[in-house]
């Protein structure tokens, strides 16, 4: 605001204050406005009636002993009408303001758990609103809104819930990576199942499709060669297919497999040969002795 001589100049947004004589006399709008200081006329200050935000800090205890620190964010502005009122009745309105803040928040948040304090911000912000307009009101402000902006738990206490959620959350994260592995192990042994069972398939059509070959081969030899049994005829073919096997088993330098005769004439044809083995070798050591 700007004072001239006989003239004062009120600010957009910006009311004054005019005084005859030290006593209030009316409330100036925006623009310029002429006095007469010989009769008393003066500016005695001004009031803004743009939005204001103030920024209140305070410490309490919640239902379950935890103490937090709230921020709540007070945006008010005074009332045109009432100008005069917020010019004259408060001292300091941010002071005020601040502590009806404390009284609310203090009354609320102690009824509340320290989880339903981050759940039910809204309405303790809602109940701080409600608090301050009721007793602003009166000296001509108006209270626009109330927020809680943030809420600060004890650092320990901060601490100890990461913790929580973070075990928790690892919980969760084991139980799925096992849910993962029973489903892998599961489709792992279906897909065992399945190639078992269709190797079995094909070796039990290979199988009938050899018993088909050496069916026909038999009839075949038998009405083709005259003069020879059943059991002639299966026994070359038995020696057929043996010597079949044996040069597959040649033919890998890196075959493992060896191939053993079968059967308890086997058994006695083995025995045999150690005995015979056991012998000449008496034997060797006897003539090297004479």
């Amino acid at each position: 605001m700007a004072n001239y001589i006989c003239c004062a100049q009120v600010e957009q947004s910006t009311l004054g204050i005019q005084e005859d004589w030290g006593r209030f006399s009316k409330i100036l709008e925006p623009g310029c406005h002429f006095l007469n200081p010989f009769c008393g006329q003066a500016v005695s200050g001004t009031i803004s009636l743009r939005i204001q935000q103030l920024d209140v800090r305070c410490e309490t205890k919640t239902k379950d002993n935890v103490f937090v620190t709230m921020v709540c964010s007070v945006q008010y502005r005074a009332v045109r009408e009432n100008a005069d009122d917020a010019f004259y009745e408060l001292s300091n309105p941010r002071e005020q303001i601040q502590a009806y803040v404390f009284d609310v928040v203090r009354a609320s948040v102690p009824k509340l758990l320290l989880d339903e304090v981050f759940e039910q911000k809204n309405e303790v912000a809602k109940a701080v609103e409600s608090e301050l307009e009721k007793a602003m009101s009166a000296y001509g402000y108006n209270i626009v809104q109330t927020l809680i902006v943030d809420i600060e738990p004890d650092l320990q206490v901060k601490r100890a819930m990461n913790e929580i959620n973070a075990a928790a959350r690892m919980r969760m994260a084991a139980v799925e990576k096992a849910e993962t592995e029973k489903i892998l192990q599961v489709k792992r042994a279906e897909g065992e199942a399945e190639s078992k069972y269709l190797s079995g398939k094909g070796v039990a059509r290979q199988r009938q499709a050899i018993v088909e070959g050496l069916r026909e081969s038999v009839v075949a030899f038998a009405h083709g060669v005259e003069g020879t049994s059943p059991k002639d005829i299966m026994d070359m073919v038995l020696l057929t297919q043996y010597f079949d096997t044996m040069k597959e088993i040649g033919a890998h330098n890196k075959s493992s497999t060896v191939f053993m005769p079968h059967g308890p004439g086997a058994v006695a044809d083995v025995a045999s040969q150690i005995r015979a083995g056991t012998l000449q070798a008496a034997s060797v050591q006897e003539m090297a002795r004479d």
